[in-house]
């Protein structure tokens, strides 16, 4: 039976122990079974969440999971807009901060009623994803699968069938983390690439994850400033990789990078992924993470972004250089056009 098969089932494949024993995934010791690159560094200091914060997010997962259970997931919904509205009528600090990252990215394209109301679904979705994402472990992988939409469903199961892995490349626009645990939950073996200084509140969620749902297949992590190692044997066990090409700022001297005019500005987009996933003959998707009202989130997957079966055989140094710069190129354009259609996406000003 082909992988393709095998996710739709709700299954996965066993991939030489990458599946970790509830027993296991409970535990927060170093020394458990998880595959190398699969956070080896959780429990270093820096990584470490401190007991005073992940009590205050045990307090908050309570509440919310009481409003969940007296009001549905619609209830809940509402609560978080009505909760993200508010923050965006007493915050204006990030309002104003907000409007401008939306003024320079897309200048002369809305006037102030519109950048208001922009602004105001931009702070509804912030909370919403926040609230979803936070008491993630409350819902079933039946429910988590029911919850996620994939565009192009059928490129991604083909890409899939090829069996050399899949890059997805994501934009930092969008609701990155929450479409990550629901393609893990729903099945998908997935991977992505991030930085080293992990936020808290995606510690208290995957420590809870891997105690609730210590069967199934959790998303394996590398961090972008290591040596590329894992990414390789990603791609060769079969695994989806994803990470946001258009960063903020390269974190490491040896991370390879191309230069593009992004929104009117030169930005440089980071390349490293690509030229691991070409070497590997694994097709490199774009996709965007859209979220949707009652908690639905779609995998909007735009097309091929590089297809190495369109190279000829075997790949030159000078072939790979072409193809990633018309790759990079199309990434951008394609990035300018969902961002224009869909402004409230913009999560990072």
């Amino acid at each position: 039976m082909s992988q393709a098969a095998t996710f739709r089932a709700g299954k996965e494949p066993d991939t030489n122990g990458d599946r970790t024993s509830p027993s296991d995934a409970a535990s927060d010791s170093p020394q458990t079974s998880r595959p190398e690159g699969q956070d080896r560094d959780r429990n270093s200091g820096r990584n470490r969440l401190p007991a005073w914060k992940s009590l205050s997010f045990w307090f908050v997962h309570l509440f919310l999971t009481l409003v969940l259970r007296v009001s549905g997931l619609r209830g809940l919904y509402l609560f978080s807009v009505g909760f993200g509205t508010l923050e965006w009528t007493i915050n204006y600090k990030r309002r104003r901060k907000y409007r401008r990252a939306l003024q320079r990215l897309l200048p002369g394209q809305f006037n102030r009623t519109q950048q208001r109301a922009i602004t105001r679904k931009h702070f509804q979705q912030a909370r919403c994803d926040k609230v979803f994402y936070l008491i993630l472990d409350r819902f079933s992988q039946q429910q988590a699968a029911a919850l996620l939409t994939i565009d192009n469903r059928e490129l991604l199961h083909a890409c899939i069938d090829r069996e050399k892995g899949v890059y997805i490349a994501f934009s930092h626009h969008g609701s990155i983390h929450v479409i990550a645990a629901l393609m893990a939950m729903a099945g998908y073996k997935t991977a992505g690439v991030r930085d080293r200084n992990e936020g808290p509140i995606r510690l208290f969620v995957q420590r809870r994850l891997d105690r609730r749902h210590g069967e199934f297949q959790r998303t394996r992590f590398m961090f972008n400033d290591a040596f590329p190692r894992e990414i390789y044997r990603c791609f060769e066990e079969g695994y989806m990789l994803a990470s946001a090409m258009d960063a903020s700022k390269k974190r490491h001297a040896n991370q390879k990078s191309e230069t593009v005019e992004l929104f009117g500005e030169p930005r440089e987009l980071l390349t490293g992924p690509l030229h691991v996933a070409l070497r590997c003959g694994a097709p490199m998707l774009q996709a965007f993470a859209i979220a949707e009202p009652n908690f639905r989130y779609r995998l909007h997957i735009t097309g091929m972004l590089i297809d190495p079966d369109e190279l000829k055989q075997p790949v030159k140094a000078i072939d790979r250089k072409n193809a990633i710069s018309q790759g990079i190129q199309r990434y951008a354009r394609t990035l300018e056009s969902v961002v224009q259609e869909q402004p409230a996406l913009i999560t990072r000003p």
